[in-house]
């Protein structure tokens, strides 16, 4: 690859990363609206769930549009983890922003209390696992929000360079050259 076609790559998986990140943080929104309404938790998940098939999209189109109809299985995996990076990039200062300055321990409260319910608590004990679940919310409260932050781009990333392989694996394709001239 060129320091130009690189240089193009980038800028592509930065759009579409930024695209990405909207969708990311939108299925947030509905997932934090969603620990009182099970509806919008619904919504959450399918958004967080058609991510991988939206950056599908984007690389088909990349693809298509901006090479001609041909991608080497290299440049697309390099393509989808760099819009993976690019949108986690964002949504982790989106995530920072809303745990250190709108949450105010929302979301601790919300989980003590599906928690604290008497079928959780139910469950938690039939399988013995009061004092581990005990000891994990008081990790999670013990987290400063860019702890959050970090945790979720790493996990984005890592999910990325994973999903990249199948991905880039079905929308490799070789330019088809028209010798008709």
């Amino acid at each position: 690859m060129t320091p130009v076609e690189y240089m193009q790559l980038k800028a592509f998986a930065r759009v579409d990363g930024a695209w990405v990140a909207l969708l990311w943080v939108v299925s947030f929104g509905c997932y934090v609206a969603g620990l009182s309404n099970p509806t919008l938790s619904m919504v959450a998940l399918v958004l967080a769930l058609i991510s991988p098939f939206v950056i599908a999209r984007q690389l088909r189109a990349f693809r298509d549009e901006a090479l001609d109809g041909g991608i080497t299985f290299l440049r697309g995996w390099a393509f989808v983890v760099l819009v993976f990076f690019y949108g986690g990039l964002l949504f982790a200062l989106a995530q920072y922003a809303y745990f250190a300055f709108m949450d105010k321990g929302y979301m601790m409260q919300c989980l003590q209390q599906m928690m604290s319910s008497p079928e959780a608590e139910a469950m938690i004990n039939k399988y013995g696992m009061g004092d581990a679940m005990s000891q994990s919310i008081s990790q999670l409260q013990a987290m400063r929000p860019i702890d959050m932050a970090l945790n979720v781009l790493t996990s984005i990333i890592m999910l990325g360079m994973a999903l990249g392989l199948p991905i880039a694996a079905m929308m490799r394709r070789q330019k088809i050259v028209n010798n008709n001239s």
